[in-house]
């Protein structure tokens, strides 16, 4: 019985009743109208949620009311109708202002109304809060610039990054301390500049990439060059980099100039292998008769 009345409820609503009925229950968007001069005729729980107006306190008010003062001065709201009315549609994202005057970021829609014989009866409005999304984004960027100020003042590594084909697309002052190279210098050019002639002919540049990107990660030493044509000993480092889906986008790369330690290890070796040397013979000397 319950669901007969109910069935002959929705059939008796008309096709505005239904659109009043599914506004009325949105309350993660302030949906409202306007009339063509910008004053508020309806007024949804959404919007009451963002904005804090009770209906009775905004209906009749011009929207202008939730734009920043300096918005308001700039003309702002005006020139949001006017563009709606002309390319049917205005959206934008912004600083709008609630009943306590506290501020938002909105993510806003305007589109006109147009009656059947083609008079502009109105706007429709749709706004969104996205202060939080905002915050996270500003987050993200604030971290992303604290991480490139971190990276920039190394000195004591190369830091880099590689475009899938091996191109630098950025380059830290300790790669420019270490290899010679100026950031415009090197920035769109291949990686392989590092690398000493047999190594190129060779292929090892590509070589360490294809690795890099199927495994995750290589680690190698070797010989690289410098602007000048000098060559260091240096402990490189080569990690993929991937979106969300998996896909490697690039590489990261880290250099260390290592000459020093292994000239200190090769120094160690030879006097190990003199000390060996000389044990043997000062042995064979004992051992003659």
């Amino acid at each position: 019985m319950e669901e007969k009345q109910s069935n002959r409820y929705e059939n008796s609503l008309s096709d505005d009743g239904r659109y009043r009925l599914l506004v009325e229950g949105i309350r993660d968007y302030a949906i409202y109208m306007i009339d063509p001069s910008g004053f508020i005729t309806s007024w949804n729980p959404g919007a009451m949620r963002f904005k804090r107006y009770e209906p009775q306190e905004i209906i009749g008010r011009h929207f202008s009311q939730f734009y920043t003062e300096e918005d308001r001065l700039a003309g702002v709201p005006d020139k949001a109708l006017e563009i709606a009315a002309r390319e049917g549609v205005f959206e934008c994202e912004g600083w709008r202002v609630r009943k306590d005057g506290s501020r938002f970021w909105a993510h806003v829609v305007l589109e006109p109304i147009i009656s059947n014989v083609g008079t502009l009866i109105g706007f429709a409005k749709i706004t969104r809060d996205l202060t939080e999304r905002r915050q996270a984004q500003q987050a993200i960027r604030r971290g992303e610039e604290q991480f490139k100020l971190l990276v920039q003042s190394v000195i004591d590594y190369a830091i880099y990054m590689l475009d899938l084909d091996g191109r630098v697309t950025s380059w830290n002052s300790g790669a420019q301390r270490l290899k010679g190279y100026t950031e415009e210098e090197i920035i769109g050019e291949h990686y392989s500049h590092f690398y000493t002639e047999e190594e190129r002919k060779a292929g090892i540049p590509d070589d360490n990439l294809l690795i890099a990107a199927k495994e995750g990660r290589l680690e190698r030493e070797g010989w690289r060059v410098r602007k000048d044509g000098s060559e260091f000993w240096a402990s490189v480092v080569i990690d993929a980099i991937k979106d969300e889906d998996g896909n490697v986008i690039g590489f990261a790369k880290v250099t260390r100039d290592f000459t020093e330690r292994r000239q200190s290890q090769l120094a160690l070796e030879q006097a190990r292998e003199a000390l060996f040397q000389s044990q043997k013979l000062e042995a064979d000397r004992r051992r003659r008769p």
